[in-house]
């Protein structure tokens, strides 16, 4: 079985609600927040995938349509790439965020079904997030967890951004073997 890492997006992987973007509607909106394709190069070279799951409820809720989104995560795909990192598949909920889906997170679908089709060993993985959502989500998947941010009483781990997490998070898999 494989492993993996699995990234949420806005907050994780890129900039959202900062001076310079409110939200990623388009692919010029998207700026990778500080040494983000390096963290996530370093996890690409311990790591069988790296995976994106990611809520979108602005696409149910109309503020873009969802071949607006695929271009945006064609984008960041095509803009690590330049940095050597790759990204081997997003997952997203398009669904407004009261609409009680099972992929939005909290919920762990996301993760699963991807799991199942690259064939993870959840429980040897790792979801790194920027809110309890993500970490509530990560554990229900059976992962172990990393939060960016101050602090979360659920998560294995905690870390101001991605960068920092990556050594921990290889470190740990080491330890884990």
């Amino acid at each position: 079985m494989k492993r993996a890492v699995f990234l949420d997006r806005d907050g994780v992987i890129n900039e959202v609600l900062t001076n310079r973007v409110k939200f990623v509607n388009q692919p010029k909106d998207f700026y990778f927040l500080p040494g983000v394709p390096e963290a996530i190069n370093k996890l690409n070279n311990y790591f069988d995938h790296i995976f994106v799951v990611t809520n979108q409820g602005g696409v149910g809720l109309g503020f873009m349509k969802e071949a607006q989104l695929i271009k945006i995560h064609e984008h960041m795909i095509k803009e690590l790439k330049k940095s050597g990192a790759e990204v081997h598949d997003v997952a997203f909920c398009p669904h407004k965020p009261k609409a009680g889906c099972e992929c939005r997170k909290p919920g762990s679908k996301m993760i699963v079904d991807l799991g199942k089709k690259y064939e993870i060993d959840l429980p040897r993985s790792y979801m790194v997030g920027d809110t309890d959502t993500d970490i509530q989500a990560g554990k229900k998947a059976g992962t172990k967890t990393v939060f960016l941010g101050k602090s979360d009483p659920l998560a294995d781990a905690i870390f101001p951004d991605l960068f920092t997490a990556a050594d921990w998070i290889i470190e740990d898999a080491n330890r884990n073997q």
